[in-house]
């Protein structure tokens, strides 16, 4: 190529980063390329590692390490200086020797949170962005930063973790966890290095990904091309999108788009806390009925169960519920039930047949589904599938659950009535989400009637027998299981009283009316309320948590119980569905002796849901997951409360 269009290279170089220039500024941005040095005196550096010379990607050099150059280039590391200036000469040398042999020399550049910063070789890089190369050999040297408990510092330990076996440094990811589930996708184990053929894999399936990433507009998103490579590996499989074409990762990528909007937002999670109002015909679409798609006229809803009704309460009240969608919409809405479900191996191929069969609904109604409910969702996004969870980070499906805790507050009204020794069990199942929540309302609602109750707390997924533990103790009033359990006497459950030779007497119990909750849901998929909840409306994902005030829990309250005491609970339960009585709308004290709260205002759904720490009513504490029986620990890798503490190799979903 000749000087003067060399030249002429330069000046359409020069017109990009004068462009970039005007708009950083319009935008109010900072123009130039910004300095390591400047960043660094307000940062924490814990050490300097020296990584040697490798391939770093030239869309991560963001800048230079000091401000000697920085007003030369716009901050897309364009040149800004004249053509007439000795710097312009340089980078049109530099730009020759590209076009004839190529660039070779490495650069020398820190890193600091996965982004780097040039010391020597500036134009270099500027010239190679300028062709659109991918990458430049660079010395690095590695600014570690001091560990912090904050999003930012944890992921960026994460992904020093990660380089040390991958030794790449494109993958860069925004979620946390996120380098530990593709090293279980992939097959390896924690601590297991890359191979060449690893790498190869990886960055060949990267490059498509982020191809089709960016034709969607993820260059302006938050999210990275690698958080949506994790995505796809996770709900497809490894293996498996290795073996796609390009025309397939984007269909794929497609698929869970959803997904990807919904976790660009930082809050990405909307709880819906009541049934969504029907919307009104308008009526030029009654007039004209073709302007606007009609609602179902038939709809075949199926339920996923894992158990059968005959060996689980669990599955005997989904299964009264789907009985009750029979009743209510004869002839227009017919449901079948599959039972049996076995988490990771037989549950996909259930649900796949369900919609085989001709499934616009589905319901699988334990959270263990909800793996493979996230997989036939993306396969079949013209089906609703719902899952028995809570708070999934999934816009493909959506999740339900109800708002136990308020029943919990008026059982412990009632135990604390009823308890004469000032003392009252309580039996938790697992430590999931809500669960802290339903034991302090327990205690908040006991402690309302008697304020010197405490409360003693025992879990069913530790060894032991809680009975017995309260029987020794003189508890003589509890709150068992919420629904009785195979094997155990007809009256342990909900709140019952131990009379003298062991006589079981039930007092009340919270009762989850599934079938009201269910029919909410057929009753708007068919009057087109369905859409008015839809993820991606407003970029959020649906997640179900109604309460009494929906009719989809409530409290059964026994005959014999006394008439006072009766009277209070329904006294309670009106003003919980009246929204006048609020369980957390009062002084709470945690366990620690810290102040929750003062008592003008309850607390938010999001922190009852993910509340983790007891009143100091209660005695007894949250377990930790190793301490859990190993058949309860399945349940905690999908609910627990600090399930994204563990080990992603043990986590599930």
């Amino acid at each position: 190529m000749n000087r003067k269009d060399l030249m002429e290279e330069y000046t359409r170089a020069q017109k990009r980063g004068q462009r970039e220039y005007r708009e950083a500024m319009a935008a109010g941005r900072y123009p130039y390329l910004p300095v390591l040095d400047d960043i660094l005196e307000n940062a924490d550096v814990e050490s300097q590692l020296p990584l040697g010379l490798i391939e770093v990607p030239l869309d991560q050099v963001v800048g230079t390490k000091t401000a000697g150059r920085t007003a030369a280039f716009a901050c897309n590391f364009m040149p800004l200086l004249d053509i007439d200036t000795e710097f312009a000469s340089k980078w049109i040398n530099l730009c020759d020797a590209h076009l004839e042999e190529g660039i070779r020399d490495p650069i020398r550049c820190y890193e600091y949170l996965g982004r780097f910063y040039v010391q020597e070789g500036n134009k270099r890089v500027s010239v190679l962005k300028y062709f659109g190369a991918d990458s430049i050999p660079a010395n690095v040297i590695r600014m570690v930063p001091q560990y912090a408990d904050r999003p930012l510092i944890r992921s960026y330990y994460e992904f020093m973790d990660f380089y040390d076996l991958s030794r790449i440094y494109y993958l860069m990811l925004t979620q946390e966890g996120g380098y530990a589930r593709l090293q279980t996708a992939m097959g390896k184990k924690p601590g297991e290095k890359w191979t060449d053929d690893d790498r190869t894999d990886v960055r060949s399936l990267y490059n498509w990904v982020r191809k089709a990433y960016q034709a969607r507009g993820g260059d302006r998103m938050r999210l990275t091309a690698g958080d949506a490579l994790v995505m796809l590996v996770r709900v497809y499989g490894y293996r498996e999108m290795l073996d796609k074409s390009p025309t397939e990762i984007a269909k794929c990528l497609d698929a869970v788009w959803d997904d990807i909007l919904a976790l660009e937002r930082p809050d990405p999670i909307k709880l819906s806390t009541q049934p969504a109002v029907p919307e009104e015909t308008p009526l030029l679409a009654r007039i004209l009925p073709g302007i606007r798609t009609a609602p179902p006229s038939h709809l075949k809803v199926a339920f996923v169960n894992e158990r059968t009704p005959s060996t689980s309460t669990w599955t005997n009240s989904h299964e009264f519920g789907r009985t009750q969608l029979d009743q209510v919409f004869e002839g227009k809405v017919e449901t079948v039930a599959y039972n049996g479900a076995v988490p990771g191996k037989n549950d996909e191929e259930l649900v796949e047949q369900a919609i085989a069969e001709g499934a616009n609904i589905v319901f699988t109604t334990t959270p263990q589904l909800a793996g493979a409910s996230l997989r036939a969702a993306v396969r079949h996004p013209e089906v609703r599938i719902l899952n028995c969870s809570m708070d999934l980070p999934y816009a493909s499906i959506r999740t339900y659950y109800s708002r136990i805790y308020e029943a919990k507050f008026i059982t412990g009204a009632i135990a604390g009535a009823m308890a004469a020794n000032d003392r009252v069990g309580f039996v938790a199942n697992y430590p999931m989400l809500g669960v802290p929540a339903n034991i302090n309302a327990f205690a908040l609602g006991a402690r309302m009637v008697n304020p010197r109750v405490k409360i003693d707390l025992q879990w069913t997924c530790l060894p032991g027998d809680p009975l017995k533990t309260f029987a020794a103790r003189g508890i003589t009033v509890v709150s068992g299981r919420d629904t009785p359990a195979p094997g155990r006497p007809s009256r342990e459950f909900g709140i019952f009283q131990i009379r003298p030779g062991g006589v079981l007497q039930d007092l009340a119990s919270p009762f989850w009316h599934w079938g009201q909750f269910y029919e909410h849901v057929v009753r708007s998929v068919l009057d087109g309320s369905w859409n008015r909840d839809k993820s991606g409306t407003d970029g959020r994902i649906v997640n179900y948590w109604w309460g009494m005030n929906s009719g989809v829990i409530d409290v059964l309250l026994s005959r014999e119980l006394p008439h006072d005491v009766r009277h209070l609970a329904s006294l309670l339960r009106a003003g919980i569905i009246s929204g006048n009585v609020d369980p957390f709308a009062c002084h709470i004290v945690a366990q620690d002796g810290s102040l929750k709260n003062e008592g003008l205002h309850g607390f938010t759904p999001e922190q009852i849901l993910h509340m983790d720490w007891l009143c100091d009513a209660v005695e007894g504490r949250i377990p930790s997951y190793d301490e859990l029986t190993e058949e309860s620990k399945p349940m905690y890798r999908v609910q627990g409360i600090h399930r994204a503490a563990l080990p992603e190799e043990v986590r599930e979903v």
